[in-house]
Protein backbone atom coordinates (compact mmCIF):
# COMPACT_ATOMS: atom_id res chain seq x y z
CA UNK A 1 0.00 0.00 0.00
CA UNK A 2 1.43 3.21 -1.39
CA UNK A 3 -0.24 4.94 2.29
CA UNK A 4 1.32 2.78 4.85
CA UNK A 5 3.88 4.59 6.75
CA UNK A 6 6.47 3.14 9.35
CA UNK A 7 6.98 5.17 12.58
CA UNK A 8 9.10 4.76 15.61
CA UNK A 9 7.38 4.50 18.73
CA UNK A 10 10.36 4.60 21.15
CA UNK A 11 13.22 1.62 20.95
CA UNK A 12 10.57 -1.23 20.86
CA UNK A 13 7.81 -0.60 19.36
CA UNK A 14 6.98 0.55 15.76
CA UNK A 15 3.53 1.89 14.36
CA UNK A 16 2.39 1.29 11.11
CA UNK A 17 -0.14 3.62 10.02
CA UNK A 18 -2.79 3.11 6.75
CA UNK A 19 -3.25 6.84 6.91
CA UNK A 20 -5.76 9.54 9.31
CA UNK A 21 -9.04 9.28 9.07
CA UNK A 22 -11.68 6.57 10.51
CA UNK A 23 -12.54 4.76 7.33
CA UNK A 24 -13.83 1.24 6.98
CA UNK A 25 -11.21 0.07 4.47
CA UNK A 26 -8.34 1.63 6.72
CA UNK A 27 -9.66 -0.41 9.34
CA UNK A 28 -9.89 -3.63 7.38
CA UNK A 29 -5.95 -2.96 6.32
CA UNK A 30 -4.95 -3.04 9.80
CA UNK A 31 -6.84 -5.80 11.15
CA UNK A 32 -5.44 -7.54 7.93
CA UNK A 33 -2.04 -6.90 8.69
CA UNK A 34 -2.60 -7.73 12.53
CA UNK A 35 -4.00 -11.15 11.08
CA UNK A 36 -0.92 -11.48 8.60
CA UNK A 37 1.42 -10.97 11.90
CA UNK A 38 -0.04 -13.61 14.00
CA UNK A 39 0.30 -16.52 10.95
CA UNK A 40 3.77 -15.96 10.26
CA UNK A 41 4.87 -15.59 14.15
CA UNK A 42 7.40 -13.43 13.62
CA UNK A 43 10.35 -13.74 16.16
CA UNK A 44 10.75 -10.87 18.72
CA UNK A 45 7.00 -9.41 18.38
CA UNK A 46 5.74 -9.28 22.36
CA UNK A 47 1.90 -7.74 21.35
CA UNK A 48 0.36 -6.00 18.50
CA UNK A 49 -2.34 -3.38 19.54
CA UNK A 50 -4.96 -2.27 16.09
CA UNK A 51 -6.27 1.41 16.32
CA UNK A 52 -8.97 2.82 13.79
CA UNK A 53 -5.74 3.84 11.34
CA UNK A 54 -2.73 1.93 12.61
CA UNK A 55 -0.76 -1.12 13.72
CA UNK A 56 1.07 -0.60 16.85
CA UNK A 57 3.84 -3.55 16.78
CA UNK A 58 5.76 -3.69 20.29
CA UNK A 59 9.01 -5.70 20.08
CA UNK A 60 12.27 -7.01 21.82
CA UNK A 61 15.06 -5.29 20.76
CA UNK A 62 17.36 -8.36 22.07
CA UNK A 63 15.47 -10.38 19.22
CA UNK A 64 14.52 -8.19 16.12
CA UNK A 65 15.52 -4.64 15.20
CA UNK A 66 13.27 -2.36 13.46
CA UNK A 67 14.58 -2.64 10.25
CA UNK A 68 13.68 -6.31 9.93
CA UNK A 69 10.32 -5.90 11.46
CA UNK A 70 10.06 -3.51 8.26
CA UNK A 71 11.24 -5.88 5.78
CA UNK A 72 9.05 -8.51 7.06
CA UNK A 73 5.80 -6.70 7.22
CA UNK A 74 6.58 -5.36 3.54
CA UNK A 75 6.53 -8.49 2.69
CA UNK A 76 4.15 -9.94 4.26
CA UNK A 77 0.86 -6.82 3.66
CA UNK A 78 0.06 -7.72 0.07
CA UNK A 79 -3.34 -6.67 0.73
CA UNK A 80 -4.28 -10.31 0.03
CA UNK A 81 -6.74 -11.77 2.74
CA UNK A 82 -5.03 -13.11 5.93
CA UNK A 83 -5.13 -17.04 6.36
CA UNK A 84 -3.70 -19.43 8.58
CA UNK A 85 -4.94 -17.52 12.06
CA UNK A 86 -8.26 -17.94 14.09
CA UNK A 87 -11.33 -16.75 12.49
CA UNK A 88 -13.30 -13.75 13.94
CA UNK A 89 -15.72 -14.78 16.58
CA UNK A 90 -19.47 -13.84 16.21
CA UNK A 91 -21.44 -11.81 18.78
CA UNK A 92 -24.99 -11.41 19.12
CA UNK A 93 -25.59 -8.66 22.33
CA UNK A 94 -28.93 -7.99 23.85
CA UNK A 95 -29.75 -4.46 24.18
CA UNK A 96 -32.87 -2.71 25.42
CA UNK A 97 -33.47 0.81 23.76
CA UNK A 98 -36.20 1.67 25.94
CA UNK A 99 -36.53 5.52 26.80
CA UNK A 100 -34.96 5.47 30.10
CA UNK A 101 -31.74 3.64 28.75
CA UNK A 102 -32.13 6.29 25.55
CA UNK A 103 -31.62 9.57 26.44
CA UNK A 104 -30.00 10.72 23.39
CA UNK A 105 -32.54 8.72 21.03
CA UNK A 106 -34.30 12.00 20.21
CA UNK A 107 -32.03 14.11 19.33
CA UNK A 108 -30.68 11.52 17.49
CA UNK A 109 -32.92 10.93 15.45
CA UNK A 110 -33.49 14.45 14.77
CA UNK A 111 -29.80 14.84 13.85
CA UNK A 112 -30.16 11.84 11.06
CA UNK A 113 -33.49 12.65 9.84
CA UNK A 114 -34.82 9.10 10.84
CA UNK A 115 -37.81 8.54 13.25
CA UNK A 116 -36.68 7.26 16.62
CA UNK A 117 -37.87 3.80 16.10
CA UNK A 118 -36.12 4.08 12.72
CA UNK A 119 -32.91 4.90 14.46
CA UNK A 120 -33.41 1.60 16.70
CA UNK A 121 -33.70 -0.33 13.64
CA UNK A 122 -30.86 0.73 11.83
CA UNK A 123 -28.80 -0.14 14.64
CA UNK A 124 -29.99 -3.47 15.36
CA UNK A 125 -30.31 -4.63 11.47
CA UNK A 126 -26.71 -3.31 11.04
CA UNK A 127 -23.88 -5.59 11.45
CA UNK A 128 -20.55 -4.32 12.98
CA UNK A 129 -17.43 -5.20 13.35
CA UNK A 130 -15.15 -4.38 16.31
CA UNK A 131 -12.08 -1.82 15.23
CA UNK A 132 -10.76 -1.19 18.47
CA UNK A 133 -10.85 -1.96 22.21
CA UNK A 134 -9.95 0.78 24.50
CA UNK A 135 -10.85 3.75 26.27
CA UNK A 136 -12.05 1.46 29.12
CA UNK A 137 -10.92 -2.56 29.35
CA UNK A 138 -13.20 -4.21 27.32
CA UNK A 139 -14.82 -1.37 25.85
CA UNK A 140 -15.48 -2.05 21.92
CA UNK A 141 -15.73 0.51 19.25
CA UNK A 142 -17.73 -0.92 16.59
CA UNK A 143 -17.72 0.52 12.88
CA UNK A 144 -19.76 1.06 10.64
CA UNK A 145 -23.21 2.86 10.48
CA UNK A 146 -24.80 4.51 7.58
CA UNK A 147 -23.50 7.97 6.53
CA UNK A 148 -26.40 9.87 8.16
CA UNK A 149 -25.09 8.65 11.56
CA UNK A 150 -22.07 10.76 10.95
CA UNK A 151 -22.67 12.49 14.22
CA UNK A 152 -20.35 14.87 16.38
CA UNK A 153 -20.25 13.92 20.06
CA UNK A 154 -21.91 15.73 22.54
CA UNK A 155 -21.57 19.57 23.07
CA UNK A 156 -21.26 18.60 26.68
CA UNK A 157 -20.07 15.70 27.68
CA UNK A 158 -21.88 13.48 30.38
CA UNK A 159 -19.75 12.93 34.19
CA UNK A 160 -21.62 9.76 34.56
CA UNK A 161 -22.54 7.43 31.78
CA UNK A 162 -23.81 3.84 33.43
CA UNK A 163 -22.23 0.72 32.91
CA UNK A 164 -23.50 -0.94 29.54
CA UNK A 165 -25.01 2.09 27.93
CA UNK A 166 -25.16 1.93 24.05
CA UNK A 167 -23.84 5.27 21.97
CA UNK A 168 -23.35 6.33 18.75
CA UNK A 169 -20.86 8.90 17.19
CA UNK A 170 -19.19 9.42 14.19
CA UNK A 171 -20.77 6.33 12.08
CA UNK A 172 -19.44 4.22 15.20
CA UNK A 173 -21.17 3.01 18.00
CA UNK A 174 -19.80 1.78 21.30
CA UNK A 175 -20.61 0.23 24.22
CA UNK A 176 -19.53 1.45 27.89
CA UNK A 177 -18.50 -1.72 29.84
CA UNK A 178 -18.14 0.80 33.20
CA UNK A 179 -19.51 4.09 34.42
CA UNK A 180 -17.59 6.44 33.31
CA UNK A 181 -17.29 9.80 31.80
CA UNK A 182 -18.61 10.36 28.44
CA UNK A 183 -19.43 12.68 25.23
CA UNK A 184 -21.32 10.14 22.89
CA UNK A 185 -25.13 9.66 22.29
CA UNK A 186 -26.69 7.22 24.14
CA UNK A 187 -29.78 5.01 22.66
CA UNK A 188 -29.89 1.94 24.68
CA UNK A 189 -28.23 -0.55 27.28
CA UNK A 190 -26.61 -3.60 26.77
CA UNK A 191 -26.51 -5.69 30.14
CA UNK A 192 -24.25 -8.19 29.33
CA UNK A 193 -20.57 -8.24 31.30
CA UNK A 194 -18.29 -7.02 28.77
CA UNK A 195 -14.94 -7.39 31.04
CA UNK A 196 -13.96 -10.05 33.47
CA UNK A 197 -10.43 -10.21 34.98
CA UNK A 198 -11.31 -13.74 36.10
CA UNK A 199 -11.93 -15.03 32.26
CA UNK A 200 -9.04 -16.68 30.04
CA UNK A 201 -9.15 -13.75 27.73
CA UNK A 202 -10.70 -10.74 30.32
CA UNK A 203 -12.20 -8.66 27.48
CA UNK A 204 -15.38 -10.58 25.84
CA UNK A 205 -14.57 -8.74 22.41
CA UNK A 206 -11.37 -8.23 20.36
CA UNK A 207 -10.90 -6.20 16.76
CA UNK A 208 -12.38 -8.22 13.78
CA UNK A 209 -15.21 -9.86 15.79
CA UNK A 210 -18.44 -9.35 14.45
CA UNK A 211 -21.18 -8.34 16.64
CA UNK A 212 -25.19 -7.45 15.67
CA UNK A 213 -27.42 -6.47 18.68
CA UNK A 214 -30.81 -7.52 19.30
CA UNK A 215 -33.24 -5.61 20.98
CA UNK A 216 -34.94 -6.38 24.59
CA UNK A 217 -37.69 -5.28 26.83
CA UNK A 218 -36.88 -3.86 29.95
CA UNK A 219 -38.13 -7.46 31.35
CA UNK A 220 -35.34 -9.23 29.76
CA UNK A 221 -32.88 -6.60 30.11
CA UNK A 222 -33.56 -6.91 34.20
CA UNK A 223 -33.38 -10.66 34.65
CA UNK A 224 -30.20 -10.87 32.15
CA UNK A 225 -28.74 -7.98 34.79
CA UNK A 226 -29.69 -9.96 37.71
CA UNK A 227 -28.47 -12.97 36.17
CA UNK A 228 -24.95 -11.61 35.46
CA UNK A 229 -24.77 -9.80 39.16
CA UNK A 230 -25.34 -13.10 40.55
CA UNK A 231 -22.86 -14.70 38.06
CA UNK A 232 -25.54 -17.16 36.47
CA UNK A 233 -25.00 -15.26 33.03
CA UNK A 234 -21.89 -16.20 31.12
CA UNK A 235 -22.13 -14.07 27.80
CA UNK A 236 -18.97 -15.98 26.29
CA UNK A 237 -21.87 -19.16 26.09
CA UNK A 238 -24.83 -16.83 25.84
CA UNK A 239 -23.72 -14.01 23.21
CA UNK A 240 -21.80 -16.34 21.16
CA UNK A 241 -22.90 -16.87 17.19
Amino acid sequence: MSSRKFLAAGDAALVVEYGEIIDAALIDAVQQLDRRLAAAALPGIVETVPSFRSLMVHYDPLATSRAELIAAIQALDTGAPAVGVEPSRRWILPVCYDAEFAPDLADVATATGLAADQVTATHAANGFTVAVVGFLPGCPFLAELPAAFDLSRRTTPRTRVPAGSVAVAQKLSVIYPTESPGGWHLIGNCPTPLFDARWERPALLAPADAVQFRPIDTAEHARILAAARRGAYDPRRECAA
